[in-house]
């Protein structure tokens, strides 16, 4: 019992396989519309990160992507709800959706922020939480902040411009990164890991005691 106890989960194939099947499809239509720019976004850096955390069976890279989207990608939700329902966005980066200068099947492909988080917690349910979860994401985002700055202002790249609450810059260009930052750090994906942690680690007690 004890050996069956360690023994470590992998994904089924059959995932790894459409993973893979996705990117193939995903990643060079995404770039060929939005440029490369485009994957400084931290919700596609989840998406790529998500797939290889798939691949290699890696709880740590599954777990930083759930703290990184669960939160952001309700978010989004809203958003779209909020365009598609009163004309307007709560937080706005959701207009391409409804561009119509776009192919609906390319917007179409932005529906993963739907699947991400329901793929991730099931991820989590079948491999583990990771507790330095919280740590690398942390890692992950400050270089994607960063970068993002370096992009054209009026895409607005992970709100490396201007925040989403108010529509205006915190102050200088570093001041306001590291705002957005810490934001994300500490009111985003703070408080999922602690929830994730909590939710995951009765679920690994209780299977431990039924051993």
């Amino acid at each position: 019992m004890e050996l069956q106890s360690k023994t470590r989960a992998h994904f089924p194939t059959w995932l790894k396989i459409a993973s893979a099947a996705w990117l193939v499809v995903w990643f060079p239509v995404y770039w060929r519309t939005w440029g490369g720019a485009n994957f400084i976004h931290l919700c596609d850096i989840a998406m790529i990160l998500t797939c290889v955390g798939i691949w290699t069976d890696s709880a740590l890279l599954i777990s930083s992507q759930a703290v990184s989207s669960l939160v952001v990608d309700i978010a989004w939700l809203f958003d779209v709800g909020s365009h598609f329902f009163r004309g307007r966005a709560i937080f706005a980066g959701t207009e391409y959706l409804f561009d119509p200068h776009y192919a609906l099947w390319i917007r179409l492909l932005t529906l993963f922020h739907v699947i991400l988080p329901a793929l991730l917690l099931w991820a989590i349910y079948r491999i583990g939480y990771d507790p330095r979860a919280w740590s690398l994401q942390v890692a992950i985002a400050l270089p994607a902040f960063i970068a993002a700055r370096f992009t054209a202002p009026a895409e607005n790249i992970n709100y490396a411009f201007t925040n989403p609450f108010s529509g205006t810059q915190l102050g200088p260009a570093p001041v306001h990164v590291l705002i957005s930052w810490l934001f994300m750090c500490i009111v985003v994906y703070l408080p999922t890991h602690l929830a994730l942690c909590r939710i995951f680690s009765r679920r690994r007690h209780r299977a431990e005691r039924e051993i």
